[in-house]
Formats: C-alpha cells, structure tokens, sequence
C-alpha cells in the first residue's frame, strides 16, 4: 500500500512539473548544490551583453530599436535618431551599469544601434564596444569606469574598417584587442589600429570555409588566446590556429566528432580550461571545452517546418598545445542550446542557461534548461559533471551570465522576441536580475573559506613579478590544498564569454603561518602576455575547492 501511495506522489510531482515547464528537460533532471537569489525585479532592459569592471560595476545593455525599454533616462532627457528602425525619438535607457556592492542600477545613455555586437576591456579598465546593427555597425563605443555615477558610454562612429555584427572581440598582446568575423565578414582587424598605419583589414579564409548559406553557423566565433601566442579560433564545427600578426594559420585541427555545428544561430558554448604551469612554458598545455549546440540543419527546421530539434548533449574537449590534438567527446547530463559557460575561482566550470530544443534566433526555441550543471575538469572521465539546483525563471535567447569577485554568478537576460513582450507569450520579456551560489559559498564552508587581507584590491603588479598574498582561514588549514587564481573578467554575449580565461599561479611549497589562523604564499604572476594579457584580474586564493573572496589585481607590462 505505502508503496503504491509513494509511486502515485511520483506520477502527481512529475505531471506537476510538465504542467509548469511543458518542454523543459528540468522535469527529468535530478537537483544538486547551488542556491539562487533575485537581486532585482526589474532592471528596465533585458541583459543581452554584460561586462564586470574592476570597480564592481557591471555594464550592462541590449539594443535601441526593440522600441521602448521599462526605464526612463534621467533629467527628462531623450535619444534623437532618425536612423533608428523603431523610434525617431526615444526617451528610455537601453543600457544600465549595475552596482554590484550596492544591489543598484542606474541608466546609461547609448546613441547607435549596439545590438549583437562584441566588447573586451583595455589595460587601464576602459570597456571598449564595438559594433552592431544598422547606424551602429561601424561604431566603436568607450566606457571609462567610475565611482560616481558621472561616466556614460561615448560614441564614435565609423571607426571600425568593415560592418561588425555578431563578431568576437579578444583582447591580446600589446594593448590591444582582435575583432573577428561577423555577419558574412570574412576578416579581422585591430582597435587600436596599428600605428605604422598598415592595412587595418586582415581577411581570414576560413571563415568563409564554415560558412553555411541560409544558417551561417560561423557567427560569434569562439576565440582564445594560446600560450604561444597564436589564437585558437573555433567556427561551425572545426578550430584553426591562427598567427594573426602574419595572417598565417598555423594549424587546422580536426572536426569536432558528430560534425554538428557549434557556434552561432546553433550556438554552444566554449571555455579555455584553467591554465597551469604558468612559469615552464614547455608545460603550459591548453585545452579547449566546447558544449551545446544544435544538430545541423535545426535552424531550418525550425523557420521552415516548426520543429524544434533537440539539442545536443555533447562536450569535446580538445588539449589544443599537444603535437597531434583529438576531441575527447563526454555526454551531458542535460541536452542545451543557448547555455553559457563561465570559470568559477576554483578551476571548475559552470555550464547556465538555454534551452533543450531548437537554435537561437526569434522564437525558435522551446524548454528552457533551468538546472545549471557543474563540470569538474579534473575530474575522472564519467564523473565531471554535477547537476545545480534549479532557476525558477526561463532564460532562453539573449540571456548572458557573468563571474563576480564575490563568486556568485550574474545571470541576466532572455528575450526571444523581436520588441518587448509581456503578456500572450510562452517566453516573457525577462528583466529580473538574480545570482546563483555555487556550493562553494555555502554557509557551511565558512571555517574552510579563505580571507585576504594583503595585498590591498587594486595593487598592481608586472609580468613575471612576486606577489606576496597573507590570508586568514577559520578552520584547519590543508597545506596541500591551497592554490591561488587569476581570473579575467568576461564581456559575455550570446553563450560566449569573450576574452575569459583562469590561471593558477605557482608558489611550490610556501605556504608560511604568520600569525594566528593568518597565512602567506608568495604567487608569481604569468610571465608573459601571452599567457596574461596587461589589464585587471581577479585574486582568489582557494582552499580544498573553496575560494575566498577576490581582491583585483593589476597586471602591468613592463
């Protein structure tokens, strides 16, 4: 009797679930760690692009011509723009920095059409945005951080040498930052430009080798910097190494197993994995992870027949410095479309967002992917991955998440509609703001959680150069479970977080007490820009997989 009582509450709970999320895979998946947290209820704009700052301030922004947003600019003022596809004169914000300390936002007044577009920050902390749509394809936009609310995005148009919409922007060596592909631009160029004005426009066959007509598949590239200094540059279904100072690639590594597309309208999502033995360059290895997608051809299914294909549920991973690199393939516990991939500070990866069905794109995709699912790339193959506790709020296209210096997770965003809808649609508009926990910051970690207190956030340091850091930990310290960790902050937009990247530093076995519970190691930073480009990071020091706080650091080329 109990047992047929249990297994008729077994069908009400599962039936239930259906009901509430009637195509999403969370009615089958199985809960973890992780708690979430709304911070705001309506922030005014859907969080389509966002970027942390070394001042805690998050810029956030989605597009000018979805018509009028929730918020109003300030001081009765209004955007004037005949080139505008929706509105001549719009009087609301399409743009917002969000104070992370403060759980408050404010609006920020952008001209041009940014929608789509790309971003990554320069060594002093100024976010630079480039691209987009209609009058702001060509438009590079600067934002100088502060700590009043005096700073604004400005605006100069015509700066970029070719349209740029939906391309990848990745900061490198030299103070500078690459732009690649966009919407069937088969090149590169540099901002700054190269000052012995050579020509601004590098043009990059294989681009247009995983061009797909009617599907493109190639959008947003995936692009990281290698420890060599050459760019890994993912496309569609298969990765090149690129010298991109010559124009020359080095590399073509195979197709990833399976053959379906990867990048955008399919849109999976990518990470470089944490980059160890910073300070022997022979034994820097890199490896890329690639998860999610959509099956070739699901975008045509879906605008021409309304089927909404199942994603994909496969991971290749791919250790891109070895002499003969293959794709090792694992198997997600969820299938996901649309997810974003972020480094947490202790080298694990937190795989958010999406959906289970269909591509990117215009309502052309159902079940939104509310489980968050943890990969553990130490981990034995088998036992990496580690379903999240639930989001209760869809987040599907146009949806981003970003890595704060607390170690919570921002997460923003959803809008699979042209305008803003509300109302008489399965997928609202979404401008909720929230955060995810990971396991790590539960309460119940406290004794384990490091606490720097020196060096102080904002201390600067060189390429190669010592950094003394003194901690304090509440419980019984674990000498050979310490690590410290550099992370860049992400600008992260449609499943790829731009110019992201995660490096342990080395200290070998210089852990020293100090004092009471009070601890220092002396880390020593990347030697190399090719490893760490110049600009801010964030600090942590980890103790048995629990991270502390972060402080920012600056890395300074010498």
């Amino acid at each position: 009797m109990a047992s047929a009582s249990i297994f008729t509450f077994l069908l009400l709970f599962l039936l239930l679930a259906s009901i509430a999320y009637p195509d999403s895979s969370q009615a089958a998946a199985a809960s973890g760690g992780g708690s979430w947290q709304l911070l705001q209820p309506n922030i005014g704009i859907t969080a389509m692009h966002m970027q942390l700052l070394h001042n805690d301030r998050v810029v956030i922004y989605d597009r000018t011509d979805f018509g009028r947003s929730n918020l109003s600019l300030p001081d009765g003022r209004c955007r004037h723009n005949p080139n505008d596809t929706a509105l001549n004169i719009d009087c609301t914000a399409h743009s917002v920095e969000y104070d992370v300390a403060a759980n408050t936002f404010r609006a920020l007044f952008v001209y041009s059409d940014i929608w789509c577009s790309s971003g990554a920050v320069m060594p002093n902390g100024t976010l630079i945005q480039a691209g987009g749509y209609n009058d702001g394809d060509k438009v590079v936009r600067v934002f100088d951080p502060c700590e009043d609310s005096g700073c604004d995005w400005v605006e100069a148009g015509s700066v970029l040498a070719v349209k740029r919409w939906y391309a990848t922007s990745h900061v490198i060596p030299g103070g500078r930052q690459i732009i690649i592909g966009g919407r069937r631009q088969f090149n590169y160029e540099f901002y700054p430009k190269a000052a012995d004005g050579g020509s601004a426009l590098k043009k990059l066959p294989f681009l247009v080798e995983t061009f797909e007509a009617g599907h493109e598949n190639n959008l947003y590239p995936f692009v990281f910097l290698s420890p060599d200094g050459s760019l890994f540059v993912f496309a569609n279904n298969r990765a090149i190494s690129l010298d991109y100072l010559n124009n020359k690639v080095i590399r073509t590594y195979p197709v990833i197993p399976g053959g379906n597309p990867r990048s955008y309208p399919s849109t999976g999502s990518a990470v470089l994995l944490p980059l160890r033995n910073l300070n022997d360059g022979a034994k820097c290895e890199a490896e890329v992870l690639v998860c999610g997608g959509a099956p070739k051809g699901s975008f045509g299914q879906v605008e021409k027949r309304g089927n909404f294909v199942p994603a994909l549920d496969t991971c290749g991973r791919i250790k891109i410095t070895d002499p003969d690199p293959q794709w090792a393939m694992e198997t997600m516990p969820l299938r996901r479309t649309m997810g974003d991939m972020t480094l947490l500070p202790n080298g694990d990866v937190l795989i958010i967002n999406g959906a289970s069905n269909g591509t990117a794109g215009w309502e052309n995709a159902h079940g939104p992917v509310l489980n968050p699912v943890l990969y553990r790339p130490n981990a034995p193959p088998g036992s990496r991955f580690q379903v999240q506790n639930p989001t209760q709020i869809p987040r599907m296209y146009h949806s981003s998440s970003i890595l704060l210096r607390d170690g919570r997770i921002l997460v923003g965003g959803s809008n699979p509609h042209i305008g803003y809808e509300f109302r008489g649609v399965q997928y609202p508009t979404e401008l909720r703001l929230e955060s995810f926990s990971p396991g790590y910051l539960d309460p119940g970690n406290d004794y384990l959680r490091p606490r720097i207190y020196s060096p102080p956030s904002q201390h600067a340091v060189t390429h190669g150069q010592d950094v003394v850091i003194r901690f304090n930990i509440r419980g019984r310290i674990n000498f050979s479970a310490i690590s410290a960790t550099l992370v860049a902050p992400s600008f992260t937009t449609h499943s790829f977080a731009m110019s992201h990247r995660l490096l342990e530093l080395g200290f070998g076995n210089s852990v020293k007490l100090v004092g009471n519970l009070a601890y220092e190691i002396r880390a020593r930073a990347p030697g190399t820009e090719y490893l760490a480009p110049a600009g801010y990071y964030m600090l942590f020091v980890v103790h048995q997989g629990i991270p502390s706080e972060g402080i920012w650091i600056q890395i300074k080329s010498q």
